[in-house]
C-alpha cells in the first residue's frame, strides 16, 4: 500500500511555523490533487493549503489549534484506501535511522531535519529545536526557560512565547528560584506585571481572537524594544484635493480603478525616503541594516476590527497609477481575507491613515523591525493665512496633520523631524497640472 506524506510547505521567507485552524477533509475522505486540504494560520494570514497528491486521507498528525513547523508531516494520504499502519506520535522523538519503505513516496528524514521534542538537560519538558536555539542565543537558563508559559499544544513553548518573554526581559540576572524576601526591592516581573482585573456579574468577558493576541504581543514588544518619539507637521494639501477631484472620473474611465489619496501620500513618502535613506533601516543589536528596497506597508483595518499591514514592494519603481492599482488590490484582498503570506512580509516603512476614522492626528506604534511609521490625519477645511505678493489674507484651505513616530535608538529628532517635513513639502508642492 502506497502512502504519501503531506508536509507543511514553506510559506514565506520568515515563516517557520503555522497553526492548524481547520481540517477541510476528515479521515476517510477522498482528496483530489490541488483540492484544499487544511486551513492554517501564519502570523496574521489565514491560508488554505491544497493537497500535493490525490488519495484517501488516512491520518491527521496535527489537530486543530496545534502548531506545526515548516517541513512537518501534517497528514498522510493512501493511494490504496485505508491505512493499517500505526499512527505516528508527533510529540515523541524521531529515531535517527531513516525508514526504507519502497511503497512510501516521501521517505522519513533523520531527526536532525525533523522538529525534535527531546528534553533539554535536566528538564522533563519538551522544546522544539527553534525554541532551544533562541534560548541558547539569548542565554536563558533552564529554570527561566521552564518558567515560560506555553500557548502551544499541551502547553508547549512556541517561538512567539519565547520572543514575548524576551521582549519583557531585562539584562539583569535571572532571580533565584527562592529569592530573599524584601519589603523594598521588587523584581522587574513584579513591577511590570499587569494588575489583575476582577469582572463583576454584569460584565461581559470576551476572549481575544488569535489575531488580536498577535497584535497585542507585537505592540507591547515594539514599545519595549524601541524608545518612541513622535514629531508633528501640518501640511496644506489643497492642490492634491483639487487635482483628485478633477481627474478621478477620467482615471476611473481609463483604468477601471478609483484613485484615493493613499497612493499620492505613498509617492511623497517614497521620495522623502530617497532623500533620507537612514529612515529606511532596521536595527540588529548594535548594527544598523540599511535597506536597499523601499517596501511601504499600509495599515489596513479589517471588518473584524483587527489590523493588518499589507506591503507594496519596490514602491519607488511604481508610477502613481501603479501605486493606485497596488493599493486597491491589497486593500481588497485584506478585506476579503485573501492576502498571501508574502503580501505582509518585507516592509521597510509603514503608513497608517488615522484620518479614515475622523482623527486629526495620532501617535502610531512602530511596526517592528522597522524604525519609523507615519500617521496620516483627516483632511479638513480650515481658515489659514495665505501669503501673496499683494499681501496676506485669510482663506479656506485643505489641511492635514502628519504624525511621525520613530525609534530614538537610531533616528534622532533632527532626522525624524526633517523627514516628515520633507513629506509635507512634497505634498504641498504637488503639481495640479500633472498627469497620472
Amino acid at each position: 500500500m502506497a502512502e504519501i506524506e503531506i508536509r507543511l510547505p514553506k510559506m514565506g521567507e520568515s515563516v517557520t511555523e503555522a497553526t492548524i485552524t481547520n481540517w477541510l477533509k476528515q479521515v476517510g475522505d477522498a482528496v483530489a490533487l490541488d483540492e484544499p486540504l487544511v486551513e492554517v494560520a501564519t502570523d496574521k494570514v489565514d491560508n488554505e493549503l491544497p493537497s500535493e497528491a490525490a488519495g484517501i486521507l488516512v491520518k491527521q498528525l496535527f489537530q486543530k489549534d496545534e502548531v506545526a513547523q515548516v517541513g512537518d508531516v501534517i497528514a498522510i494520504l493512501s493511494t490504496d484506501g485505508a491505512s493499517t499502519a500505526e499512527p505516528k506520535a508527533t510529540t515523541q522523538a524521531v529515531e535517527n535511522t531513516p525508514v526504507s519503505t519502497p511503497d512510501t513516496v516521501a521517505v522519513n528524514t533523520p531527526a536532525a531535519n525533523t522538529v525534535s521534542t527531546t528534553a533539554i538537560s535536566s528538564s522533563s519538558r519538551f522544546y522544539s529545536p527553534l525554541v532551544k536555539s533562541i534560548a541558547s542565543q539569548e542565554g536563558l537558563s533552564q529554570a527561566e526557560l521552564d518558567g515560560i508559559v506555553g500557548t502551544g499544544a499541551e502547553g508547549r513553548v512556541t517561538k512567539k512565547d519565547i520572543l514575548a518573554h524576551l521582549a519583557g526581559r531585562t539584562n539583569q540576572p535571572v532571580a533565584p528560584l527562592t529569592p530573599p524576601v524584601s519589603a523594598v526591592t521588587k523584581t522587574n516581573d513584579q513591577k511590570t506585571a499587569p494588575i489583575p482585573v476582577i469582572a463583576s456579574g454584569t460584565d461581559e468577558i470576551i476572549e481575544m481572537d488569535r489575531m488580536r493576541k498577535l497584535i497585542a504581543d507585537h505592540m507591547v514588544m515594539s514599545k519595549s524594544v524601541s524608545p518612541h518619539v513622535t514629531s508633528f507637521v501640518e501640511a496644506d494639501v489643497t492642490n492634491i484635493v483639487n487635482w483628485r477631484n478633477k481627474v478621478k472620473k477620467e482615471f476611473f474611465n481609463r483604468e477601471g480603478e478609483n484613485i484615493t489619496f493613499t497612493p499620492i501620500f505613498i509617492e511623497a513618502v517614497v521620495r522623502a525616503i530617497q532623500d533620507f535613506p537612514m529612515i529606511n533601516v532596521s536595527v540588529n543589536g548594535t548594527t544598523i541594516i540599511k535597506k536597499k528596497d523601499i517596501n511601504v506597508g499600509m495599515a489596513t483595518a479589517l471588518p473584524s476590527g483587527n489590523l493588518i499591514v499589507p506591503v507594496i514592494k519596490n514602491a519607488d519603481r511604481l508610477s502613481l497609477t501603479g501605486l493606485t492599482k497596488s493599493v486597491n488590490e491589497l486593500a481588497n484582498s485584506a478585506r476579503n481575507n485573501k492576502l498571501k503570506p508574502e503580501d505582509i512580509q518585507g516592509g521597510t516603512y509603514t503608513i497608517t491613515n488615522v484620518g479614515t476614522f475622523g482623527n486629526v492626528m495620532g501617535t502610531p506604534i512602530i511596526n517592528q523591525p522597522q524604525v519609523a511609521i507615519l500617521a496620516l490625519g483627516a483632511i479638513r477645511k480650515v481658515p489659514a493665512v495665505i501669503e501673496t505678493p499683494e499681501g496676506d489674507f485669510i482663506g479656506i484651505r485643505q489641511k492635514m496633520f502628519l504624525s511621525h513616530s520613530y525609534d530614538h535608538r537610531v533616528v534622532d529628532g533632527a532626522l525624524g523631524g526633517q523627514f516628515v517635513r520633507r513629506v509635507a513639502d512634497y505634498l504641498e508642492q504637488f503639481d495640479i497640472n500633472r498627469n497620472f
